[in-house]
């Protein structure tokens, strides 16, 4: 919901109204239904917004109230934002609108900083303070909505993705060493607050930064995940109990707390399918589900649609299928790149984009299943971690790591050569989860970083790019802190995922429920083959990548010439890994230079 941008200038020059007039269009996918500005003393605020909580022209923003000297600006949705307001106004407190906006710059005004532990929902935002001179800004706990700056000596700025920080100007494009080292590594998972460009960085979850009016900033964790065991043991039907309360409670928030229809995206597996049956149980009739799917490969299969069928026929759905040909994927490829707000190499952020331009023509708001694997233990690495033996890193590098560092240093040239960064940040990230059950440690890590900028990030880049708002009751913030102290067996019981196997049986098909785990697949993009081959081949020996100097070209020889044998931990394709960030940074960074290969 929405796209934000703004500037805090420190040197006693007033906003050049020209940088957020350029930020905005590069935000205008995100809100397509209004566009409002605000300058005032060193600050200047945009937004873009996506009408889905109170329709009316009350909710626009920038949101400005001059008697208590705020203004605001947000992107996202408060699931408890009623509970909120009738709290602020037993309090005394008056509002002017009905939407979860007014109540943020209430909220904050009321209670100072700590109004941000009360919120409950997914957001990024932004308060100018003309009393204190002082900029907020806050992330939620997950980093499911995007914060990304810019900050020199002169001026602070910030926006919902990279694109529009580009466009206003003055950004260092050269590469963080330690964040390419970790794209590399993780899954092109680039934990906040690096990117890969020195001259951007990211607000990291659950935290609030405060930067006043001579640039000096202060950073705090507002939040922090608790994986310890609960102080009384749990029975195993007292762990389901509970958590089959605390889902239903994350679905029918996502459902009510909107002025639109919502949809579902419908994958075919258990997570989605057993977000349709909580819903239409919960008293959602006519639910819009939405699946797709794509061209077999010899080895995968495209689509899902025998499972995802069989739950649209048996809850009566609107169900939409979506049949994507090879040659569109490779056509709308650029298309998608473009919405990247980080180059990702998931084959199927492609599917997500192409999917979501059908979906914004029905509705506005969507759930989706995403971070159910990370939260109960879905994916098929944890049962071999908790099986394994030896440090905490040891133990996590053999069955996540795209490549070990030996092999970083086969694939880049000299300069980008360095330490492994990514096991030291790994270990680290480990240890702060306060739990001695390996696996729960491995998770924490999984929701709080791992998570943020890979299938968070991407749903929510594929989706906005549409006007499409996602929501992911998965993380949830209380059934996340309920799941992070359950004991690591039950959710690696029947292979993972246990508790939501035993809540989905007798709602969900069995065939749905049995089923290996699966991946929304788009088989050309892992393997790499035909017009897809060469599109790769065309950038990675572009003069653009040549010039850039990045990749040693003997590794990229290697993959070009044997692209279906090379194959990630996580079973990505190593060249398209390679390819993706090429082609973004010449679609967004040096565009001209991309044009002139």
């Amino acid at each position: 919901m929405c796209g934000i941008c703004g500037e805090l200038r420190f040197d006693g020059k007033p906003p050049d109204a020209g940088v957020v007039a350029r930020m905005l269009p590069r935000l205008a996918r995100r809100g397509p239904d209004h566009e409002g500005r605000y300058i005032k003393g060193p600050v200047s605020l945009g937004h873009r917004r996506l009408s889905v909580i109170d329709l009316s022209d009350a909710s626009n923003q920038p949101w400005v109230d001059e008697a208590l000297g705020l203004a605001l600006v947000f992107n996202g949705a408060i699931y408890n934002y009623r509970e909120l307001r009738a709290e602020l106004v037993r309090d005394g407190v008056t509002f002017v609108s009905d939407g979860d906006t007014e109540v943020i710059l209430k909220a904050y005004a009321h209670w100072g900083e700590a109004f941000v532990s009360r919120l409950h929902g997914m957001f990024a935002l932004a308060i100018w303070d003309s009393r204190r001179q002082q900029l907020l800004a806050a992330r939620d706990r997950f980093g499911i909505k995007p914060f990304y700056y810019h900050h020199t000596r002169d001026s602070f700025r910030f926006a919902s993705n990279t694109q529009a920080l580009l466009a206003a100007g003055g950004v260092d494009t050269g590469f963080d060493s330690v964040a390419l080292h970790h794209h590399f590594t993780l899954h092109a998972v680039v934990p906040a607050p690096r990117t890969l460009l020195r001259g951007i960085r990211k607000l990291p979850p659950a935290h609030i930064m405060i930067m006043d009016a001579k640039g000096k900033e202060r950073l705090s964790a507002y939040w922090q995940l608790d994986a310890s065991p609960p102080d009384r043991p749990l029975g195993e039907d007292e762990w389901l109990e509970a958590t089959r309360e605390a889902l239903l409670e994350a679905v029918r928030r996502r459902r009510v707390i909107a002025d639109v229809p919502v949809g579902v995206l419908l994958s075919g597996g258990l997570d989605s399918s057993l977000l349709v049956a909580l819903l239409a149980r919960e008293g959602g009739n006519d639910l819009l589900t939405f699946s797709v799917g794509f061209e077999d490969h010899a080895d995968e299969r495209g689509d899902e649609f025998e499972f995802s069928d069989a739950v649209a026929e048996r809850y009566g759905t609107q169900h939409h299928k979506i049949h994507v040909p090879n040659h569109e994927v490779l056509d709308r490829l650029p298309e998608a790149v473009d919405q990247m707000a980080e180059p990702m190499v998931a084959q199927d952020a492609v599917a997500f984009y192409l999917l979501s331009e059908q979906v914004s023509k029905h509705v506005k708001v969507v759930q989706s299943g995403q971070g159910a694997d990370e939260v109960f233990a879905g994916y098929f690495w944890y049962p071999r971690m908790h099986a394994a033996r030896g440090s905490d890193i040891e133990r996590f590098q053999p069955f996540y790591f795209d490549r070990d560092h030996s092999e970083y240093l086969q694939m880049v040239t000299g300069k980008y050569a360095g330490p492994d960064y990514t096991a030291a940040l790994v270990e680290e990230r480990l240890k702060a989860a306060r739990t001695n059950e390996y696996l729960n440690k491995v998770l924490h890590f999984d929701v709080t970083t791992l998570i943020v900028d890979d299938p968070v990030k991407r749903v929510d880049n594929m989706t906005m790019a549409w006007g499409l708002e996602a929501r992911v009751p998965f993380l949830d913030q209380q059934l996340v802190e309920l799941v992070a102290r359950m004991p690591a067996e039950l959710k690696l019981r029947e292979n993972g995922k246990y508790p939501l196997k035993k809540l989905a049986r007798g709602l969900v098909p069995d065939a749905v429920i049995d089923r290996p785990k699966a991946y929304f697949p788009v088989p050309a993009l892992k393997y790499i083959s035909g017009p897809f081959l060469e599109f790769m081949r065309d950038i990675l020996t572009s003069r653009a990548c040549r010039e850039r100097g990045l990749y040693r070209e003997s590794y990229v020889k290697l993959l070009l010439e044997n692209p279906q044998q090379q194959f990630t931990r996580l079973q990505g394709s190593k060249l398209w890994h390679l390819a993706a960030l090429e082609y973004w940074l010449q679609r967004n960074v040096d565009p001209m230079a991309g044009a002139n290969s």
